[in-house]
């Protein structure tokens, strides 16, 4: 197995396969030397890479599978550097690509069309999948044929993983639970209450519905792990870079510019959009892009035409 990219995720995804018996081969893009001797990723602190990780910065990677776990704003440009040339692909990125509108998993298609693409999403921590900890996660492949191999593949005691075809509406749960943590984040910032997240969270997935519904999607892919079980994880956790990303811009505190928020792309991807009901984007983008405080946001949310549920 091939894993593009030693970032938290793909450090955690490499701990797991490789407790699972797989071979496992860690690309980096910077540092490989120092991975490879420390056994340790800088976003992945005191987690040790097994000795079954071979770490590498040669893109050249001869494997059956290949996970890529690199940030979806990079994706594209990782994929013409490397071009991967394991016959199955699985894009392991949540997002929308600024430049194209489109999610990772067809980014990969559109570069890599010879491949089995396949998109691994859900609620998940790299943290606690490299602790070996229960998580189960969705696999969504349009070849349901090849998906159940992959999904038998993939799969290890203690990560489970369930299957889908749905590849727009997985790649969108994934890229739209980040644009409701931030605003969760924010909420909880500005110390308004778990109240007041709970109604995020709540009209935060009838958004999601109604932006995937929207794109050719099935709206009941996002009542599954892909969508609201990763919006419950995200809006709930410090964990989560979306959320801590939004309660500092609510305190109106500098965040670390090296942390990628990907909530933020797809706010801004997707804001603006005249034919998408989208309040709770619109604030997102319009709060991080500062022509919006935080408290003409709450207003702007609050004051919208009463209307049924």
């Amino acid at each position: 197995m091939a894993i593009y990219g030693a970032g938290a995720f793909g450090a955690g995804l490499a701990v797991t396969y490789a407790r699972a018996g797989w071979p496992v081969t860690l690309w980096a893009r910077d540092g490989a030397e120092t991975i490879a001797a420390t056994r340790e990723t800088r976003n992945l602190p005191g987690v040790k890479l097994p000795e079954a990780v071979r770490v590498t910065s040669d893109s050249a990677i001869r494997a059956d599978i290949a996970l890529l776990a690199v940030p979806t704003q990079a994706l594209s440009s990782m994929l013409a550097a490397t071009r991967p040339g394991a016959p199955a692909l699985v894009s392991c990125a949540k997002g929308i690509d600024r430049a194209s509108g489109l999610g990772p998993a067809r980014l990969t298609a559109r570069a890599c069309p010879g491949a089995t693409v396949a998109q691994l999403t859900g609620p998940s921590f790299a943290v606690d999948i490299a602790a070996g900890l229960p998580t189960a996660l969705t696999l969504a492949c349009a070849d349901d044929d090849a998906g159940a191999a992959l999904q038998e593949a993939l799969s290890t005691p203690m990560l489970r993983l369930y299957r889908t075809t749905d590849v727009i509406g997985a790649e969108l749960g994934g890229a739209l639970k980040n644009v409701i943590a931030i605003a969760a984040g924010a909420v909880i910032g500005a110390g308004l209450g778990d109240s007041a997240r709970a109604a995020i969270i709540a009209r935060g997935f009838a958004e999601m519905r109604r932006v995937a519904r929207a794109a050719g999607a099935e709206e009941d892919t996002l009542s599954g792990l892909s969508g609201l079980g990763d919006l419950v994880l995200t809006c709930g956790s410090e964990k989560s870079r979306n959320f801590r990303y939004g309660a500092a811009l609510a305190r109106g505190e500098a965040f670390d510019p090296g942390v990628t928020v990907e909530g933020l792309h797809t706010a801004r991807r997707i804001a603006g959009d005249a034919t998408l009901d989208t309040p709770i984007t619109d604030v997102v983008a319009a709060l991080a892009e500062g022509r919006l405080d935080f408290a003409a946001a709450l207003d702007r949310l609050m004051a919208r035409p009463l209307k049924p549920e």
